[in-house]
């Protein structure tokens, strides 16, 4: 249920191949999101193995994480009403509390004014309570700021401001995320369930970083190297959080959520591996509510379950060979707090970050994309007396270091990490070859009517040339969008409105829209736009039969659009134009649409331009 992501989103669409997606993987029912994130309010979803539409819109006041939770409580009550004698394991895999932070207005307003003392005082105010929980070892520091997280009061009002709203945001959608889980605790109360359950309930990774110094209204501009002041976000504070937004907060917001560690999610430093988990597992823990300190990582869970269950995994399945299971079971931590840890090491890695634990030491670097692997500095920390790495003890102890630092290579070498690679956003680009959803020839064909498409799994438009032209026979009066991309926090999209011909590219909510100068022609005809790249921004040119009828430039040209895809002859989800309600599906006949992408051009341009124009290679 939830969030997938571990299908290549090249073979998500509708065309698959299927091998990957969940029902292929092990379980026997799926409802959710294949990508990494998706719109709370307009989400991409998947059930079984075709892609659906949410069951109502957001005016009618849908909300991904109620219909998870609905389509869970669905799925258990199937199986014990058919089959109660058949146990059953359900991964609740929920788009909470990633980007975008999106709640109901009732959740939202609930928090007005919470967080305007900022930072600093509330991430005093968790660690407190952290230690009063005894969810802390005795002695343990509060990590100083991390480098670009400011004093609270130093900032400038209308810094906090925004800051203060952001973080409203995600505190809104994590209190609305935990009624719909109680929601679900209680079904299994009303099914008799709960004193036969295992729950297993823990985050995947730290606060994320990827809302820079300020925090954004739109997560995308991150991904496009643009930095977005806090006074030109502040002009729509009032959308933080609603459907109209793509937010994420800043830096400062994301170290206090890591309380008492330092550093984020993607670094291997604490504040971005080290997170809660919570077992209830009624009539066979003595203490519920009491906390385990040994040191135990996501791989052991599989084992800690099978362990629970009695089940020895087969080595053979269905004649295939099975990978060895990596971790190890934590089943006697869970039982006897005095129990033996369930590991001596482990090792970590991400995007050239690098970590190795083991007895309570800890050797870990952070990686700079494009510096030598050589020359990274490793840090040395004791974990059992210094939990949140305040005491770096490379210099007192350099031999343990070299030992630590020498069994991270051979953890790496044995579990396939090598080569090292520091790619990030570049992973995500396409790559053109034969048989695939990407051919070597960059010409895409579209037929109608199609399912949406993933973003990576339909033709790149970001960050290069390109042409378009839709096959069409209209009457009079014929209207609707031909080819769409994106939400309404940015996209393309081409439509006919009034007989006319319209291109809107919607640049995070600011629109850039050219209208043909001609009415269109009835009968058969091709309408089309180029879109030719020009230093940062474009030109994108109406074409009907073949003649030019409008254009519009662009100021700035989106290398990475929108987490969600195309739909050809309608807007599905949220519209991408403001001059249109979605779906506004074409009233004509739409026979196909083409698109053919140029081969990149060489340019000059600053390093981030260009790292990001890698990013579409």
């Amino acid at each position: 249920m939830g969030k997938w992501h571990l299908t290549p989103m090249e073979d998500a669409s509708a065309a698959g191949p299927f091998d990957q997606w969940p029902c292929q993987r092990g379980f026997d029912r799926y409802y959710g999101f294949l990508e990494g994130e998706t719109d709370q309010f307009h989400p991409d979803l998947v059930y079984d193995n075709h892609h659906v539409d949410p069951p109502r819109s957001a005016e009618d006041g849908y909300h991904l994480t109620e219909d998870l939770v609905d389509r869970a409580v669905g799925f258990i009550s199937d199986s014990v009403s058919v089959r109660p004698d058949r146990p059953f394991f359900l991964y609740l895999a929920l788009g909470a509390m990633h980007a975008p932070h999106q709640a109901p207005e009732a959740y939202l307003a609930k928090y007005r004014g919470r967080f305007d003392e900022g930072w600093d005082v509330e991430r005093a105010k968790w660690f407190a309570n952290q230690q009063d929980l005894g969810l802390l070892p005795e002695g343990t520091e509060l990590a100083p700021r991390n480098p670009g997280v400011e004093p609270w009061e130093s900032l400038p009002e209308v810094q906090r401001r925004l800051a203060a709203r952001l973080q409203e945001a995600f505190a809104a959608f994590l209190d609305h995320t935990d009624v719909q889980l109680g929601r679900f605790f209680d079904a299994l109360d009303r099914l008799g369930l709960t004193d036969d359950t295992m729950i297993v309930f823990m985050s995947d990774n730290g606060a994320s970083q990827e809302g820079g110094p300020f925090g954004v209204m739109h997560e995308m501009k991150f991904f496009n190297f643009i930095l977005e002041s806090p006074e030109e976000a502040i002009e729509r504070i009032d959308d933080i959080g609603g459907p109209h937004s793509h937010t994420n907060y800043p830096w400062g917001w994301a170290q206090a959520g890591n309380t008492p560690f330092k550093w984020y999610k993607q670094n291997t430093h604490e504040g971005g591996v080290h997170v809660p988990l919570i077992i209830r597992w009624p009539g066979r823990v003595a203490d519920p509510g009491a906390t385990r300190d040994q040191f135990c990582h996501v791989i052991d869970i599989v084992p800690t379950i099978y362990d629970a269950l009695g089940i020895t995994a087969p080595e053979l399945y269905r004649g295939r060979a099975q990978m060895p299971i990596s971790g190890s079971s934590f089943l006697d931590s869970v039982t006897d707090p005095a129990a033996s840890p369930p590991r001596r090491s482990q090792y970590f890695e991400m995007m050239g970050h690098r970590a190795l634990y083991e007895d309570g030491w800890k050797a870990v670097t952070r990686h700079t994309a494009g510096v030598p692997f050589e020359d990274d500095q490793w840090e040395l920390y004791h974990l059992d007396v210094d939990r949140s790495e305040c005491h770096d003890l490379a210099a007192h102890h350099p031999a343990k270091l070299d030992e630590l630092i020498a069994r991270w290579w051979e953890e790496a070498e044995r579990h396939g990490v090598l080569p090292l690679d520091d790619r990030t956003i570049e992973l995500f680009g396409t790559r053109f070859r034969d048989h695939s959803a990407h051919p070597t020839s960059r010409h895409y064909t579209y037929y109608p009517p199609m399912t949406p498409l993933p973003a990576q799994a339909a033709a790149p438009l970001g960050g290069r040339d390109w042409e378009l032209v839709a096959s069409v026979e209209r009457s009079v009066g014929d209207g609707g969008v031909l080819f769409a991309s994106g939400n309404e926090n940015s996209g393309l999209t081409l439509f006919v409105q009034d007989d006319r011909l319209v291109f809107d590219y919607n640049c995070f909510g600011e629109h850039h829209a050219a209208e043909s100068t001609i009415a269109l022609p009835v009968g058969a005809s091709s309408l089309g736009v180029r879109f030719a790249r020009s230093g940062r921004g474009a030109t994108a040119t109406l074409v009907v039969d073949g003649e030019e009828v409008g254009s519009v430039d662009v100021p700035f040209a989106m290398f990475i659009m929108s987490s969600i895809g195309p739909s050809v002859g309608y807007d599905h989800g949220s519209a991408v134009s403001e001059r249109y309600d979605a779906p506004f599906a074409f009233e004509g006949t739409l026979h196909r649409v083409d698109i053919q992408l140029a081969a990149r051009r060489s340019r000059k341009g600053d390093a981030a331009d260009e790292r990001a124009a890698m990013a579409q290679q």
